[in-house]
């Protein structure tokens, strides 16, 4: 299915849910909705769906109207936050519910193909209520893709289970998706989550769409502070600095060489993603001696926050590192790996790489 928004509006009350937008999805491929609790993912997929209708604007299906559509008279599967399945149903009977509405044929085939897909085969003859939370959310998830339509709406379905079942069924979601069976939207507060997913990122924040595109070139590229405050975790470290003639002059005078386009405002914004800063010096980098503030390890990564000169930063190193409070560490940053916004904060130069 394609699924063109033009200039839709939410507004509820006095409140503004949705700021005017126009939204073209890519059919047969995911489109991530991204952005912070309250950032109009919800509300954008209620209108996709039929569930809520627009304040103003249509939403268009292969072509056609159907803004004044409930939700009944479309084709489309919804997965939800929180997992759905018919109580007094089995497994089984919960995945071939919407197979059997359509009268089709080869429903045992299809449900033992799904259930082998996402591994939950030896639970086909037990009620949702055995089940863990995972294994509901696997049977709730096979459901939708066994009704097969045209768009498949996901909203937030892995934030309510454990670490370890969000990586595993984050994994199988990628899979079944790059299948092209349908068009697919999946929201999420979790930019690592729109990276392991790719396809496509539309980011939001506070009702407004800020930028849609390829996912990495979102995630390399974003247009403006807002999208990199969203696409960044941890959050992208971001200093005040001013255009000088070698660059960009920071605060106690360090100078950074990047090249500036020629309408450069004076006052700018230099960001520097938690990833592409360092504890081993290689050719070209600038020193940043400072003192740790804190350390946190997180799954495989260690993040160090270390107050330097140019104001506190955070770094992501690979691996388990052990840091002493006030210890004095130098963090190495290749300029070439820099963003650096206008006064308005608008992107004026992108990393040529990211650091690895």
């Amino acid at each position: 299915m394609e699924l063109m928004l033009e200039r839709i509006e939410k507004q509820v009350g006095a409140q503004t849910h949705l700021y005017p937008m126009d939204l073209t999805l890519v059919p047969r491929a995911v489109t991530v909705l991204l952005g912070a609790t309250q950032a109009g993912k919800t509300s954008l997929m209620r209108v996709m769906a039929g569930l809520d209708a627009p304040t103003k604007g249509r939403v268009l299906a292969d072509g056609q109207d159907v803004t004044g559509k409930s939700v009944r008279d479309r084709n489309v599967s919804m997965v939800y936050q929180q997992f759905i399945n018919y109580p007094s149903m089995t497994v089984a009977d919960n995945i071939a519910s919407p197979l059997k509405l359509r009268g089709e044929k080869g429903i045992a085939e299809r449900v033992a193909e799904l259930a082998k897909k996402l591994h939950i085969e030896p639970f086909l003859k037990r009620l949702p209520a055995e089940l863990s939370g995972g294994q509901q959310q696997r049977v709730a998830l096979a459901r939708a893709l066994a009704k097969k339509a045209p768009l498949m709406l996901l909203d937030e379905p892995l934030v309510n289970l454990d670490y370890k079942l969000r990586e595993e069924l984050r994994e199988e979601l990628s899979q079944l998706f790059a299948t092209g069976e349908s068009t697919v939207v999946y929201a999420t507060t979790e930019p690592t989550e729109a990276l392991l997913l790719g396809g496509y990122t539309a980011v939001l924040d506070q009702g407004e769409l800020l930028q849609y595109g390829p996912t990495a070139e979102v995630f390399h590229k974003p247009k403006s502070i807002r999208v990199a405050r969203a696409f960044s975790d941890p959050p992208m470290n971001l200093l005040p600095g001013t255009a000088a003639s070698i660059g960009v002059t920071l605060q106690a005078g360090v100078n950074l060489s990047v090249p500036l386009p020629a309408a450069s405002t004076s006052a700018l914004t230099i960001g520097v993603r938690a990833s592409a800063l360092r504890v081993h010096q290689r050719e070209g980098d600038l020193a940043l001696p400072g003192k740790v503030e804190l350390a946190e390890i997180s799954g495989s990564d260690t993040f160090v926050h270390v107050d330097t000169a140019i104001g506190e930063l955070v770094a992501q190193l690979t691996g388990v590192h052990q840091f002493n409070l006030a210890e004095s560490i130098t963090l190495y940053l290749n300029p070439s790996q820099v963003y650096v916004f206008d006064a308005a904060g608008n992107l004026l130069v992108a990393p040529f790489l990211e650091a690895r």
